[in-house]
């Protein structure tokens, strides 16, 4: 088993990991880890992410059930090999230069979250979404009883032994919540850590996320 498994979902996000796979890569050798990176692509290829994923040396695999991102997810947990799960976006909003900080709490923690809405966290969405994205946390945290302030944000690192037991049913976004949901109903003494953590806009492309599912 390896050390860590690093996920990233796609959808069609071939510029952002020409560019975002090697900066990856320089991070996980900077902290030796004894690493893969998985890219979850859609079901038939939309795009050139196989070719970057070749030339990056990065685990290319299409995600089975469905396109949806919870199919990404369940896909991903088949596949990842490491002790640790790592998941976070193929579109830039995520810096792996991030991803020491959130690698060196693994002594004291089950889940250590990277959070835009404790102390020294932000994001630069616009004022909407961030206003939105605050309700939906403070909801989730009041009616389903988590003792955190970043619920929503997928750029987490996951013991990997506690993810692969829980049965995922979720098909979009809303995955994210289940699995920290299910987690915690699962060992009330859950460990969660949260690291104050800039969310960047998308580098190129789209966004996946439909503003109406999400309200």
């Amino acid at each position: 088993m390896l050390s860590l498994s690093v996920v990233l979902p796609s959808y069609l996000e071939e510029e952002n990991l020409r560019i975002l796979l090697p900066r990856l890569k320089k991070v996980l050798k900077a902290e030796n880890e004894a690493a893969e990176i998985i890219i979850i692509d859609t079901q038939k290829p939309m795009d050139q992410t196989a070719s970057v994923c070749a030339e990056q040396g990065a685990r290319y695999v299409n995600r089975m059930g469905g396109n949806s991102y919870g199919d990404a997810i369940r896909t991903a947990l088949r596949e990842a090999r490491g002790y640790w799960i790592l998941v976070m976006d193929a579109d830039g909003s995520h810096a792996p230069e991030f991803i020491p900080n959130l690698l060196k709490e693994r002594p004291h923690a089950d889940v250590i979250i990277a959070s835009r809405y404790m102390a020294g966290g932000l994001s630069e969405n616009s004022w909407l979404l961030r206003s939105m994205s605050y309700i939906l946390n403070l909801s989730y945290a009041v009616i389903l009883g988590l003792s955190c302030q970043d619920i929503s944000n997928s750029f987490k690192l996951y013991r990997g032994d506690m993810l692969r037991e829980l049965t995922l049913r979720c098909s979009n976004f809303d995955v994210v919540e289940e699995i920290l949901f299910k987690l915690y109903k699962k060992t009330p003494s859950l460990r969660i850590v949260e690291v104050p953590f800039v969310f960047k806009k998308r580098m190129f492309g789209e966004t996946k996320r439909d503003l109406l599912s999400f309200m």
